[in-house]
């Protein structure tokens, strides 16, 4: 789907599945959204958190629209699929959030390492979870990595995770090394041990991809880890991205390249 299609079946409720492969060309941002009161807490932890949780833009509190990023739109309608928390447990995952929006409510867009995957397409590379034999999920993992803690914000870092074969890796590292909004470049390359993955094969996030034979997995830093620091933080409300289901920008992903 281009952007526009995209937008509007998610805003009729009518797609609610992962955004990695549409809207090429186009930033995609994970999504936070607290209470005015836990908003500089939590801006303060992704700025000591910058790999797994770069801001691309905050929204003032009760403003739905992104102005920088996407003005035409609205983060209460147009993400496929949302992540609600109460006192840090998961309770519902809607596919949209006009009910439960008030004028205390502040956004935050933080990068995604969707990103970057044009310029990998656009290099060559394939992505094992786009294409035939992929869901469109990329496969997300906690890790025994802690981040940094702010206040009451802190937990592991999430990663996602792309195979490649070594001489791929080398470029893909090269290749997302540019793109700040998306991660930067990966934290880990091979044994997921080495970072506390227990399981390749049962990601946490996402659905697990094939890692054929000479493939090495490369682990990127993941804008799902403010979900974890708010299982700890306990907000007394907050929103998400479902993961994988990601806010959708105007603005170009090229245009976030360093």
């Amino acid at each position: 789907m281009d952007l526009a299609e995209l937008r509007r079946k998610c805003r009729d409720g009518s797609y609610s599945g992962p955004t990695s492969g549409h809207a090429v060309g186009h930033v995609q941002a994970n999504m936070v959204i607290l209470p005015r009161a836990d908003a500089d807490e939590f801006r303060e932890f992704c700025l000591a958190n910058p790999k797994p949780c770069p801001i691309l833009e905050e929204l003032a509190p009760g403003d739905p629209v992104p102005r920088n990023i996407a003005p035409g739109a609205d983060v209460r309608t147009d993400l496929p699929r949302y992540r609600v928390f109460r006192n840090g447990e998961p309770v519902d995952e809607p596919d949209d959030i006009l009910d439960l929006w008030r004028d205390d409510l502040v956004t935050f867009l933080l990068g995604c390492s969707f990103i970057a995957e044009e310029a990998l397409f656009e290099a060559g590379l394939t992505l094992a979870h786009i294409g035939k034999t992929g869901t469109g999920f990329v496969p997300m993992y906690r890790t025994g990595v802690q981040t940094d803690r702010v206040g009451r914000f802190h937990g592991p870092m999430v990663v996602s995770m792309r195979p490649f074969l070594p001489a791929d890796a080398d470029r893909a590292e090269e290749i997302t090394s540019h793109f700040p909004m998306a991660h930067g470049g990966p934290i880990h390359r091979g044994d997921p041990a080495a970072i506390g993955i227990r399981d390749i094969d049962n990601p946490e996030f996402g659905a697990a991809v094939t890692i054929l034979d000479g493939q090495i997995p490369i682990f990127w830093a993941c804008g799902v880890t403010p979900q974890e620091a708010i299982l700890n933080a306990r907000p007394e409300l907050a929103i998400t991205h479902m993961p994988g289901c990601m806010f959708v920008g105007d603005i170009s992903a090229a245009s976030t390249r360093i």
